[in-house]
């Protein structure tokens, strides 16, 4: 089993790296690297044998952080930015209908259950409060349309707030 990545190389985070309970400082399950973030390898090791572990410094975070290899990305590779992750409260722009009905009105507030489309243009599976008898009120709403709400904090600030870096 050979590393991919050596000493000095710029690598980007392709997966939220989460407190495995192995970094201190930190709560377990805190988020501590976000996806998208630039870092350099520092070190190269091995886990169990059979997985390699990178020592990856991430300047803008002020901290360095064991990830596997399946975690990091080539900083050449292609690259999909997105502004929204799971968890985080958006707010729609714009009001949605189903079968001429209004089941989302513009300045309504949801959570992020997940990405939908991996290109652009990118499309969530966003929940809302459900209304109107509605068995679920979760919908596939196109980024275009979504900000952040920043009213309610984030599964994400919340646990940045945590990290111990």
């Amino acid at each position: 089993m050979d590393a991919t990545f050596d000493y000095g190389d710029k690598v980007r985070v392709i997966k939220n790296i989460r407190n495995d309970g192995t970094f201190m400082g930190s709560n377990r399950g805190a988020l501590l690297i976000r996806r998208g973030s630039v870092g350099y390898i520092k070190g190269v090791g091995k886990f169990l044998q059979d997985q390699v572990i990178y020592q990856v410094h991430f300047i803008e975070q002020g901290c360095t952080v064991g990830c596997r290899e399946s975690e990091l990305g080539a900083i050449d590779a292609p690259w999909v930015e997105r502004l929204f992750e799971r968890g985080d409260n958006v707010i729609t722009q714009k009001s949605l209908s189903s079968a001429g009905k209004i089941v989302v009105s513009a300045g309504d507030s949801g959570t992020i259950l997940g990405l939908e489309s991996n290109q652009p243009p990118l499309f969530y599976r966003v929940s809302f409060k459900r209304i109107n008898g509605l068995e679920t009120n979760s919908w596939l709403i196109p980024e275009t349309i979504l900000t952040l709400d920043e009213t309610k904090p984030s599964i994400v600030a919340i646990e940045m707030g945590r990290l111990g870096c």
